[in-house]
């Protein structure tokens, strides 16, 4: 333990005030006044703590205690008497003003160097008789006024003043008895503040008021029955309580000081943990780019073998056809030389040569065919493609739900507290647009592909492909969930019960209603007059809705990431219907349902 500058340190700091000794195993009660532990037990021990059989009350202060307190000795308190007991020990002394100064600089003041025992017999054995009787016999009330039947060392009746009359009722203004100190009595009345109504010494302290007062200021009625203690008692009292304050504070400041350098020691490794991570996914980013530009590179060769394949086989058929072509042209010019001529000798020689066809191959079956007139690559290539990047989309989801597994972190305590208002929603076919595809449970919403025959009731959306859910609210908290997956469109909120549903609509809180939407995977949207865009940092697969209809709030989560995502303030003056849009299937891109899922409280 660190040691105390000496100017924090006087006798009267560690003076037990039953015993009048420096403390010996010093205890605390619990209204903080300290006591050498055999004193404060032989006090109690004696039945003279003046609460009754079954109270216990602090010598000092009077407070009562209905259990006997368990006191532990006070280690902190008990290291700095210790070290006082050593400072006295080694000669050094105790001025006036309550520090401590090398005996050689004031050959005019007794040492401090006699021990314990040598300075206890310096107090005369009636003083200390008397000073036990005053604190045996002090009133409950916690005032400190002298009983008129305790005489004072300085006042006795075997020696009265000429012309003074001893007068029992009322008693006299507290009179505090002479200190006794190692260096004998001492009387410093003389050098107290004087009271600015009284003109008397600011004696006391009035611990109701706060304030020093002087010994007439105790008998008036503004203090009369307050808890009233010498002031320069109240003052030794505070400024023991310096030293140990110091120590606790430098504990404090030391545990505080040892928590900043965890913090900053784990930002750092947090930093440099970011660091490594932020250049092995560079790295790996640029093997796939890498690949991909090999796999693009591969890919074109690919499409360039399979024309030059085409061309060789297109060429040599050409070769064919046109050899042929000549053949038949030549014979064709012969024939027709031959029909001009008159001599039909010669005619008729030729003729069997040249009317007899040639031998011919048979081109009923040529062609030149490729896998790329049916776009065959392009559709590998898109389909491919479009399954890396829906993975790609899914990467920081995964990676900040593996940061989440790893951590030790609450569930946020809005997602909790929304979750206690669970509801049970069920679609409404009656409203669903044509096109739209119930499931038998009422959970589940598809766009089809067609129109169905359904009644054109007046529910009924006849134009956006949209369902409102049987249950309506007019008042309360209420919470549902609902499964998104991977669509590229989607609407979910809250409309009112008198909204439009005919024709083109105009949806906007002002035409009651209030909804998020995306649009194309990433465009996610409340749907105001102009549209609010948000951004969405981590796409959700599962949106939690949350309407607290008295206050007009409709508010929207995602769930697997316990986060909000936007949160609305109107006022709602009817009733209002959870609303359901799965847009159009968009040939098949777009054909997942909208699933209303059971709600499970956080982990």
């Amino acid at each position: 333990m660190m040691a105390l500058p000496a100017a924090f340190l006087s006798e009267d700091q560690f003076t037990c005030s039953i015993c009048l000794e420096v403390f010996t195993n010093p205890v605390s009660t619990p209204c903080g006044h300290s006591f050498c532990q055999a004193c404060i037990s032989s006090y109690w021990d004696g039945g003279r703590s003046g609460g009754g059989a079954k109270s216990y009350q602090c010598p000092l202060c009077k407070e009562s205690f209905r259990k006997r307190p368990e006191l532990q000795i006070n280690r902190t308190l008990k290291e700095i008497t210790e070290q006082f007991k050593q400072m006295a020990a080694t000669g050094v002394r105790l001025d006036g003003g309550g520090g401590f100064h090398d005996p050689n600089n004031h050959p005019y003041q007794r040492h401090m160097s006699l021990s314990l025992s040598q300075r206890r017999g310096e107090m005369p054995e009636s003083i200390f008789t008397e000073m036990m009787t005053r604190f045996q016999m002090l009133p409950s009330d916690g005032n400190y006024q002298s009983d008129p039947s305790v005489q004072h060392p300085d006042r006795t009746n075997s020696h009265p003043h000429p012309g003074h009359q001893i007068h029992n009722d009322p008693p006299p203004p507290y009179s505090p008895p002479r200190r006794y100190t190692v260096s004998g009595s001492s009387d410093s009345s003389s050098n107290l503040p004087l009271c600015p109504i009284h003109r008397r010494g600011l004696e006391f302290f009035c611990r109701t008021d706060n304030t020093c007062v002087c010994s007439v200021c105790v008998e008036m009625a503004e203090h009369r029955g307050h808890s009233v203690i010498p002031a320069k008692r109240e003052w030794q009292i505070k400024k023991s309580q310096i030293g140990i304050t110091e120590v606790e504070l430098k504990d404090l400041i030391c545990e505080r000081e040892r928590k900043v350098q965890e913090i900053q020691s784990s930002l750092r490794d947090i930093q440099a943990a970011a660091q490594k991570e932020t250049e092995g996914a560079v790295g790996t980013f640029s093997k796939v780019i890498a690949n991909m530009e090999r796999c693009q590179a591969e890919v074109l060769e690919v499409i360039e073998i399979s024309v030059r394949a085409a061309e060789r086989k297109a060429q040599k058929l050409l070769k064919e056809l046109e050899e042929e072509l000549s053949e038949l042209r030549t014979r064709s010019s012969a024939l027709s030389q031959l029909a001009l001529s008159d001599d039909y000798v010669l005619f008729l020689t030729t003729f069997p040569a040249v009317s007899v066809p040639p031998q011919m191959k048979d081109w009923s079956g040529a062609s030149v065919e490729s896998d790329l007139t049916s776009g065959g690559i392009l559709k590998t290539v898109t389909q491919m493609v479009d399954h890396i990047q829906e993975e790609m989309r899914k990467l920081p989801e995964v990676c900040q739900r593996s940061i989440s597994d790893h951590s030790v972190t609450r569930p946020n305590p809005k997602v909790r507290r929304v979750q206690e208002y669970a509801a049970d929603i069920t679609l409404d076919p009656s409203t669903a647009h044509p096109r739209l595809i119930i499931s038998a449970d009422g959970k589940q919403v598809q766009c089809g592909d067609r129109h169905q025959s359904v009644p054109d009731n007046p529910e009924r959306f006849d134009r956006v492909v949209c369902v409102l859910a049987h249950e309506g609210f007019n008042s309360g908290r209420h919470y549902w969930e609902v499964e998104v997956g991977g669509k590229t469109d989607w609407d979910l909120g809250v409309a009112s019960r008198s909204v439009s549903r005919k024709g083109k609509i105009t949806v906007s809180p002002a035409h009651g209603y209030w909804f998020l939407s995306l649009r194309d995977r990433t465009d996610y949207a409340f749907r105001t007059e102009p549209s609010t865009s948000l951004t969405v940092n981590l796409r959700p697969s599962r949106i939690g809705i949350y309407v607290d209809y008295d206050k007009g709030l409709v508010s929207f989560y995602n769930v697997e990431a316990r986060v909000l995502i936007y949160t609305f303030t109107d006022t709602f003056s009817n009733t209002i219907h959870p609303f359901f849009s799965p847009c159009t299937n968009k040939s098949g891109r777009n054909e997942a349902p909208l699933v209303i899922c059971p709600v499970t409280a956080a982990e």
